[in-house]
């Protein structure tokens, strides 16, 4: 029973002696203390516009009214802090010897404006100089040592920001940025020690939240770099970072990680809409390496990886900012899929693609969707590439090599080495997007498979050979339809050893018999040459020609590659052998690309069979009067001179008759 006396004693004595050091507590003095260690941490003054009065719990201290901080000369937006009031906590033990040490100083719903000067100066660089020297402060051992920096002589147990708002303002680019139900904490115990903070926040109505843990706050603060490591996250997107960093100017460089896979996360806090991206990309979008920011604002990424889903790009990169921002990169990757970004309806054959293609296709099956070129305007960039592959679905094609240069909305670039249905293709390309869309480009293919391209990029798969081209090709539009029915240039192409399916020429020309196509037939050649020209999306040829074991053709007409159908006229010839004498018809082929109707011209056929009759008629009666005449073919006599000699056989023999022996 005594010790339960004696222990309620002993917490009477102490209630008692916490309310007499509240009575006794110099809260002037304690208010000016803060304000004049604020001013030396940032050369602002401090205004408490409120009374000041002390309080027990939860931290002895004392408790202000209203308080705002002077923002920077040059800003014109009013306070860079103002609050409700603020908390200072008293170091006890320190208060119990007569000294006045702060060890917390909490900031009741702030209101924080942060500035960026259009020259990149911010409101938070302090400069003692920008306000009056600040009222002497009373003897402590707080502030007794020489002062060595803005935050030198500054410690702080805990600093707390609650219910409190932020404003950023790019007076460069206009840009604004607010924060709400700010609740943030610094902690600073040792002078010149570590500093660690934290924050969370609502940003567009998204949680964001950011730690810090900064070597030397002081020096930071002061100018200088310092280690810094650092995480935030929006929704499920993070970064972090762990390297050196200033902010007198801006600066840092280390090791860089950021996921920003929740792109719905990153937009609403943007306050932007998020990107539309195809179906299944975006599930993971992963960005680590070396980062650095430099003085002048400058990005540069160093052995960086970027992941994409399942593609992965590494390499080295710098961005600069500015009005026009400058991107310079030297990629590299293994094989990247780029399947979910080709749109389904702009490429082979008629039919293809789902229904948004269909509803955006033109009668030819070209795809009519507009093609978006505003992002050429974004930026400049000078970018090289090497990758093991491209797959584009049903295509796949790689290694590639490339130099790419993007200026004034205007991309350019050379191609070293594009490895294409088993050829190679290199040349030069140029897609302008200032004032529409217009294609430049000059290629030199190389042993491609020619059925395998056609079949990808026209539907027809008829053409089993290897082939060269050379291309010069320009179009204009805003849609592949529009593209395709503007190609204008030229080139040529040869096809080496092959067979064309679907189309017997040898057994048309000798049987004089249009029914030899369809499946089963087929022509085989030794080789195919043309040269062709294009004019608004129409390609004219008038020197095509194919040597075949059998037959022999010529050819002339057009390939509407806009409409996607042709109107050609071919004009084999059947080689003389077999019994028979050469046989020449032309063949008509016109129609659509997919179904193309061939037939021999009837006339021309009507007239060949004539003349084979003639020519029949003519060689049975020039066999008969060989016969008669006694031709001696083995001497290579012939016909002519068999009836001159036979003639002259029977002048002798008349004559001999007529005179006699």
């Amino acid at each position: 029973m005594r010790w339960m006396i004696r222990g309620l004693l002993v917490v009477v004595v102490l209630v008692g002696l916490g309310g007499a050091l509240v009575l006794l507590m110099p809260t002037d003095r304690v208010a000016r203390l803060a304000a004049d260690q604020v001013e030396k941490a940032t050369g602002r003054v401090l205004t408490i516009s409120g009374g000041v009065r002390p309080s027990l719990w939860p931290e002895i201290g004392v408790e202000t009214g209203a308080v705002s901080l002077a923002n920077a000369d040059w800003s014109d937006q009013g306070p860079m802090l103002s609050a409700e009031g603020l908390a200072v906590g008293i170091d006890l033990a320190r208060l119990l010897r007569g000294e006045i040490a702060v060890r917390e100083v909490a900031v009741i719903a702030p209101h924080i404006l942060l500035e960026r000067r259009a020259d990149g100066l911010g409101n938070w660089q302090f400069d003692r100089a920008e306000s009056a020297p600040a009222p002497e402060a009373a003897p402590s051992s707080a502030t007794d040592e020489p002062q060595q920096g803005a935050l030198a002589d500054f410690t702080l147990d805990r600093g707390r920001i609650s219910d409190g708002a932020l404003v950023y303002i790019d007076h460069a680019s206009d840009a604004r940025t607010e924060l709400a139900d700010v609740d943030a904490e610094l902690t600073l115990p040792d002078r010149g020690g570590p500093g660690d903070l934290s924050l969370k926040a609502l940003l567009n109505g998204q949680e964001v939240s950011l730690s810090a843990r900064i070597a030397r706050a002081t020096a930071l603060v002061d100018g200088e770099q310092t280690r810094v490591t650092l995480d935030a996250a929006v929704g499920q997107a993070s970064l972090a970072f762990d390297g050196e960093a200033g902010l007198a100017p801006p600066s840092a460089e280390g090791k860089l990680f950021a996921d920003v896979s929740d792109l719905r996360a990153i937009s609403a806090a943007a306050g932007i809409a998020p990107p539309d991206l195809p179906a299944g990309v975006g599930q993971r979008l992963v960005l680590e390496g070396r980062v650095a920011l430099t003085p002048d604002g400058a990005i540069r990424f160093d052995r960086a990886s970027f992941r994409q889903d399942g593609n992965t790009i590494s390499g080295d990169a710098e961005f600069v900012p500015g009005a026009r921002p400058h991107l310079e990169a030297r990629l590299s990757a293994g094989t990247l899929d780029l399947s979910p970004f080709v749109a389904s309806g702009g490429g082979g054959g008629a039919g293809k693609g789902g229904a948004g293609a269909a509803s955006q296709a033109s009668p030819a099956g070209w795809s009519t969707a507009p093609i978006d070129v505003g992002w050429m305007g974004a930026l400049d960039a000078e970018i090289g590439l090497d990758a093991e592959a491209l797959d584009f679905g049903k295509v796949r094609l790689g290694p590639v090599r490339l130099d790419a240069r993007l200026e004034d909305s205007t991309l350019s670039g050379d191609l070293h080495e594009l490895q294409a249905y088993a050829g190679n293709v290199t040349g030069s390309f140029e897609v302008d997007g200032r004032e529409g869309l217009s294609l430049d480009a000059d290629l030199d293919i190389a042993g491609v498979a020619a059925e395998a391209l056609l079949r990808d990029m026209a539907g027809f798969d008829r053409l089993q050979t290897s082939a060269d081209l050379q291309l010069a090709l320009q179009a204009s539009g805003r849609s592949v339809a529009a593209l395709m029915g503007s190609l204008s240039g030229g080139g040529a192409f040869d096809f080496g050893r092959g067979e064309f399916r679907g189309l017997d020429l040898a057994g048309m020309l000798v049987n004089l018999d249009p029914s030899y196509m369809g499946a089963g037939a087929k022509t085989i050649f030794d080789s195919i040459s043309a040269s062709f020209t294009l004019d608004g999306g129409v390609l004219s040829n008038s020197d095509l020609r194919i040597a075949a074991p059998l037959v022999a053709a010529e050819g002339h007409g057009r390939v509407d590659i806009g409409a996607r159908d042709l109107d050609y006229t071919l004009v084999p010839s059947a080689l003389r052998g077999n019994g028979k004498d050469g046989i020449s018809v032309p063949l008509r082929i016109t129609g659509p690309w997919a179904a193309p109707s061939v037939r021999l011209d009837a006339g021309a056929m009507a007239e060949e069979r004539l003349k084979q009759e003639r020519e029949t008629l003519e060689r049975k009666a020039r066999e008969r009067a060989a016969d008669e005449l006694g031709v001696k073919a083995d001497e290579g006599e012939s016909l002519e001179d068999a009836a001159k000699r036979r003639l002259g056989e029977e002048a002798a023999k008349g004559l001999k008759n007529l005179f006699g022996d």
